[in-house]
């Protein structure tokens, strides 16, 4: 079905004989529009996170236009919107502060002008979740454009992949093993184009996640953000935004349950980011459906992790691409995925994904030939973290998957750094890193402090794995022990505020266990000397930030937007 002009939510503004729509239309003749350019046709929000300080989408301006001439040529009306960029490698203290502020643009910005459909231009690591969060919540129709991953960098022969080896070679640097000249050539060779992360990191985990979830044209996920084909499916999403407002094919349709278990399974197959967990559980609360930690633990154990990708395994995010993209990898999970559901392109994912072919078997492995025989984030709980933590488990030594050790405790990232490589600490590969302070609310914002640093004097002696404790993330291109979002965080008076250097810790991957073990009436006694730390901001979105923001267990969203009800369009008259 076909709406007509007069159906479509632009009308509102335009078509009506009153004075607010003479004032609308006059305002657009002062744009330099000619009525027969956008009357009675399909608007379209081109919402684009293009900055110049956000090399992941330094190229999104010229992308726009790409979508613009698809929008053009599908008869619709684009108009291009500047919103927040989310830059992952420059905002402090951490974009993930920032991420429901643009979820919230997002939102008021798509409901409060004359559109009839969207398209989100993202892709670093918080723009893809705060953009499907803020038009969910609005419910037109949309299509999401990833911005893609940068091409692979280089070094002295070597394939690089930002940032696992950057952590990887700063490591390297801290045990004594190559100088600042080595450095000074892998600051060149590191990131040599536009683009995210072109590991398996949260960019590629979340974009990969919007493709699976049906919000993307077939393959957009992975297309190499210099690569002509970038063009032509930034194209192709301008074309087929038209056609969905036509049909009124809103996101609601397709962001459904089924959607987002499909996602998790996608997401724990490829061995993606641990931060997905959090975005994903707060992007399914903006579409109705309440995804827990539970979820995902139980969606782990029926999916192996298939994506030989860096940081768990050896390739980049292009050879993925040729290897066959997500719909080549989705084919190899089809028996769990729901194939009946819609998505932007087609009327099933089935129909989706009918022919789709991989085209190297070691890249995207056969379901006999898996990397891991379960996803590759497993969910734990015990008395550190009774609402739960989590622990990218592929990216481990397994000799540390059962590992009991001592606690060494730091309060705050800061005094971490200035102390970590003090042999007065005595710490041994055996120890347990215990990092608190670093939750949401602690961070603030969760920043990704929980790939903590091994003692330099550890590297040197060839340590390269110990088990690490926080409740705050960590890149999803690091790889370690790291167990993470350690909830409920230790700012609001969680167990990890109790625990002491010494304390005894063990982490159990198999049993889904994390234990301090320390008496409760020993816990008790401690829990009444708690005092709780100052507040973080006393005004300014940074006050809103602390009074909001939930925990890492439910998303970290803010209460009064994660909470159901409506919000009616506004008046145009």
């Amino acid at each position: 079905m076909t709406r007509k002009p007069e159906e479509l939510r632009s009308h509102q503004w335009y078509g009506t004989d009153g004075l607010r729509s003479f004032s609308h239309r006059a305002r657009t003749r002062q744009l330099g529009y000619l009525p027969e350019e956008h009357l009675g046709k399909p608007v379209i929000a081109v919402l684009n996170t293009w900055s110049d300080i956000n090399p992941c989408h330094v190229h999104l301006r010229d992308r726009a236009q790409a979508v613009k001439r698809g929008v053009w040529q599908a008869g619709g009306f684009p108009l291009e919107f500047p919103v927040s960029t989310l830059s992952e490698t420059f905002q402090k203290p951490t974009p993930m502060l920032y991420r429901n502020l643009l979820a919230m643009e997002t939102e008021e910005l798509l409901r409060s002008y004359p559109v009839d459909g969207a398209v989100l231009m993202g892709g670093c690591d918080k723009t893809t979740p705060a953009l499907l969060m803020g038009a969910a919540s609005v419910d037109l129709p949309t299509v999401f454009v990833p911005a893609g991953p940068m091409l692979p960098g280089h070094w002295r022969g070597e394939t690089l992949g930002s940032g696992t080896d950057m952590w990887k070679y700063w490591d390297e640097k801290r045990a004594g093993r190559i100088g600042d000249c080595e450095m000074a050539e892998l600051e060149n060779g590191l990131a040599r184009s536009p683009g995210h992360c072109m590991t398996m990191g949260t960019a590629s985990t979340l974009t990969a996640a919007a493709e699976t979830l049906g919000v993307t044209v077939p393959g957009a996920s992975s297309v190499p953000a210099v690569d002509s084909g970038h063009d032509r499916m930034a194209a192709a999403s301008g074309l087929r935004i038209v056609e969905l407002v036509r049909q009124d094919l809103r996101l609601s349709r397709l962001l459904t349950r089924e959607a987002y278990e499909d996602a998790v399974a996608a997401v724990l197959a490829l061995g993606g980011s641990t931060n997905a967990v959090i975005h994903l559980i707060a992007m399914a609360g903006r579409s109705g459906v309440k995804l827990t930690l539970d979820d995902f633990d139980r969606i782990a154990r029926t999916v192996p992790v298939l994506a030989n990708l860096r940081p768990g395994g050896r390739y980049l995010m292009e050879d993925f691409h040729f290897a066959g993209g997500m719909p080549g990898f989705l084919s190899r999970l089809t028996d769990v995925l729901h194939l009946d559901r819609p998505t932007v392109s087609h009327a099933t994912l089935r129909e989706q994904l009918a022919g789709a072919l991989v085209h190297d078997e070691d890249v995207i492995r056969d379901r006999d030939r898996p990397l891991a025989a379960e996803g590759g984030v497993a969910v734990l709980r015990g008395n550190l973290c009774p609402d739960g933590a989590v622990i990218k488990h592929i990216a481990a030594e397994p000799r540390l998957l059962k590992h009991t050790g001592p606690a060494v405790v730091f309060d705050d990232y800061r005094t971490m750094q200035r102390t970590i490589d003090d042999p007065a600490l005595g710490i041994t590969a055996d120890h347990v890193l215990v990092l608190r302070g670093a939750g949401p609310k602690g961070g603030p914002g969760m920043p990704e402090y929980g790939m903590l640093p091994i003692p330099a004097y550890l590297l040197e002696q060839g340590v390269k794995d110990m088990v690490r404790i926080s409740d705050a993330r960590m890149s999803g291109t690091s790889y370690g022990a790291c167990v993470l979002h350690v909830a409920p965080e230790s700012h609001v008076g969680g167990p990890l505020a109790l625990a002491r250097t010494g304390d005894t810790i063990t982490l159990d991957v198999a049993a889904r266990s994390l234990h301090l073990h320390v008496a409760d009436e020993e816990m008790d006694r401690r829990r009444a000397s708690w005092t709780p730390p100052p507040a973080r901001y006393e005004r300014g979105y940074g006050a809103l930030y602390m009074e909001q923001i939930s925990q890492a267990d439910t998303g970290c969203d803010f209460a009064f937007l994660a909470r159901p009800g409506t919000t009616p369009d506004p008046y145009a008259g």
